[in-house]
């Protein structure tokens, strides 16, 4: 089945293997739908050079997320198939969405590839080049994609490959299946794992401590993308705030996040903040929907994207987003089968924000997206440098992303490390310095289980009970920049108003700029303090007396209701009827003051 120069659409603007990179503007060409460049840019190039001087059966290239992967391994598609030196192509992707975005891509290029193939079918039809599946589809059937393989000179193209690695059956199922192919292209953003799985068709070598570690026949990370102008630079803006919550033993706990406890502390208190009935995850989004605001005035069709852990927090996001905004969010779950038509629509749209569970942390292009909030609890460097990949697509000079965190040591330092290449690493027994402060997938859940199954009919379930959110710092290149604020402050509201076109030279300028008025209003205030001959404390902010007042009420309606039996709602109902005014959410403080009152001498 071979496919013509002239069928294959063969690029040419630049004649292959000529052009040396240094010659092409780094950054060239502008954005182009997702694997439909004519022209490539220096790394592409380069890449390409590195691939056709060799003529490699294995070729392994790492880069960044957002860099450009697609372009580059169907340029090598079509002029392997120009040349003839394959006729059939398998794609093998992460996730179901992926199989359509490449052979959606492929299309734009002359290449037909069927991202609908099943493995009952057996076969591809003859009227494709070959076919897009998943990582899962060739485990479950290794020996029908071998004979697929073996069936023509064939290039599998392996997607994110790290993947290969994620359990032994899968590795075993793809070096089967994959084993007689005639080429094979590796791509990956991520050339690194949390464990020591080997990946197939990865070359490693022994390093001077005799540590087996990957080696790409092709790196381009994030640093050198950033200064090439190929991806944005992302700005991470950090939170804290105090943590109440009670364990299965029934133990009433308190933590401030991020402030270096113990793992199953920082754990708990992680899973609190994003319990999207306290105010932590709230007063985030509020905020993160202001920074959307001020990119969008430079950016009019900037999007915003919630990374959750799971489908009841994806919805409950969803519903305070629609609160804050008046809009409803986009919500991609999985396992529905209307996810990949809702990231397409949300991707040609200009709606405010999508909220979705992980599928959309890997390889799904929306280069629009540039506010995100990290609301998960998987804390691996290769999920976070995925998730965070999903915010570095450029579309023109200047564009930034904003990522808001939670302060948790291990995002923090993955936020101050994301230029930092890493390898996978076989035969360790160690993890190195940066691994061994995260915290694992499953920590959530483990931080709890420290009962035997013998006593759980005695045991409380893990509860959170509150959350307070307070701005903490920003991190940029590196550095830090900012103090600790209260939420709604002038000190966060000058970090969230940064605009949302700036070059990166331009935002540490500006964050510079930014934390030295926080500086200079907190001399003013202690000078202010000192003139009084005493400290200055501020009032508290209004959320907060609100919110107080709102938690006292319940409290003492809670206690009625125990007592008299009476349902919560009736009790806040005949308060209302007593004293007057809104419902508790729209009640000012005077008037749960009133009720408080009311309750107390009738208790």
């Amino acid at each position: 089945m071979n496919i013509s120069p002239s069928s294959a659409r063969r690029p040419s603007a630049h004649q292959v293997g000529t052009s040396a990179a240094e010659n092409l503007s780094p950054a060239f060409p502008e954005r182009a739908a997702r694997g439909t460049a004519d022209k490539l840019r220096a790394w592409q190039q380069e890449a390409l050079d590195a691939y056709l001087a060799r003529g490699p059966r294995d070729f392994l290239a790492a880069a960044t997320p957002g860099a450009g992967k697609t372009t580059f391994a169907l340029r090598i598609a079509t002029e392997l198939l120009a040349s003839g030196a394959i006729n059939r192509i398998t794609v093998v992707a992460p996730t179901e969405h992926l199989k359509t975005q490449w052979a959606d891509a492929a299309h734009r290029v002359g290449i037909r590839l069927d991202p609908n193939f099943k493995n009952a079918y057996g076969s591809a039809g003859r009227h494709f080049h070959g076919v897009a599946v998943t990582y899962a589809q060739v485990a479950t059937r290794a020996s029908l994609h071998r004979s697929i393989t073996e069936g023509g000179r064939t290039l599998v193209i392996l997607d994110e490959v790290h993947h290969g690695g994620d359990a032994l059956s899968w590795g075993d199922a793809i070096r089967e299946a994959f084993e007689p192919a005639t080429r094979r292209l590796s791509l990956t953003g991520t050339p690194f794992r949390s464990d020591t799985s080997p990946i197939p068709f990865v070359t490693y070598h022994p390093d001077e401590n005799g540590i087996r570690t990957s080696h790409a026949d092709y790196s381009y990370g994030y640093g050198r993308a950033l200064a090439d102008g190929v991806v944005r630079p992302v700005i991470f803006l950090s939170y804290a705030g105090r943590m109440r919550w009670r364990t299965r033993s029934g133990d009433e706990m308190e933590a401030q996040l991020g402030q270096g406890d113990t793992k199953d502390v920082t754990a708990q208190a992680w899973r609190t903040a994003l319990d999207p009935e306290g105010d932590w995850m709230p007063s985030v989004l509020k905020a993160a929907n202001t920074r959307l605001t001020e990119v969008r005035q430079g950016v009019p069709d900037a999007g915003g994207l919630v990374i959750a852990t799971d489908h009841y927090t994806a919805r409950a996001y969803a519903d305070i987003l629609h609160k804050v905004t008046g809009e409803k969010p986009t919500v991609v779950l999985s396992d529905e089968k209307e996810a990949n038509e809702r990231i397409a629509s949300f991707s040609a749209g200009s709606s405010r924000w999508m909220v979705a569970v992980r599928m959309v942390s890997e390889g799904v292009d929306v280069p629009r997206l540039g506010v995100g909030v990290y609301a998960t609890s998987s804390s691996t460097p290769l999920f976070f440098a995925q998730a965070i990949g999903r915010f570095v697509r450029t579309r023109r000079r200047g564009e930034t992303a904003s990522i808001f965190l939670p302060n948790v040591p291990a995002l923090m330092a993955l936020a101050t490390t994301m230029e930092l290449e890493r390898d996978h690493a076989l035969d360790r027994e160690d993890r190195d310095g940066l691994e061994e402060i995260t915290l694992d997938d499953d920590a959530l859940d483990e931080a709890n289980r420290t009962e035997s199954a013998s006593a759980d009919a005695d045991l409380f379930d893990f509860k959170a009970l509150a959350s307070d959110a307070s701005f903490d710092r920003v991190l940029y290149d590196g550095g830090e920049f900012g103090f600790s604020a209260e939420v709604g402050s002038l000190e966060e509201l000058d970090f969230l108003g940064l605009p949302g076109l700036l070059e990166p030279d331009q935002v540490r300028e500006l964050l510079q700029a930014r934390q030295a008025r926080q500086s200079k209003r907190s001399e003013g205030r202690k000078r202010v303090a000192e003139a009084l001959g005493g400290e200055l404390h501020e009032p508290p902010a209004l959320h907060r007396t609100l919110k107080e007042q709102r938690r006292l009420l319940n409290s003492l309606v809670g206690m009625r209701a125990k007592r008299t039996g009476e349902p919560h709602a009736q009790i806040h109902a005949e308060l209302r009827r007593s004293v007057g005014g809104p419902a508790v959410p729209q009640a000012s403080v005077a008037q749960l003051q009133a009720r408080i009152e009311l309750l107390r001498r009738t208790n």
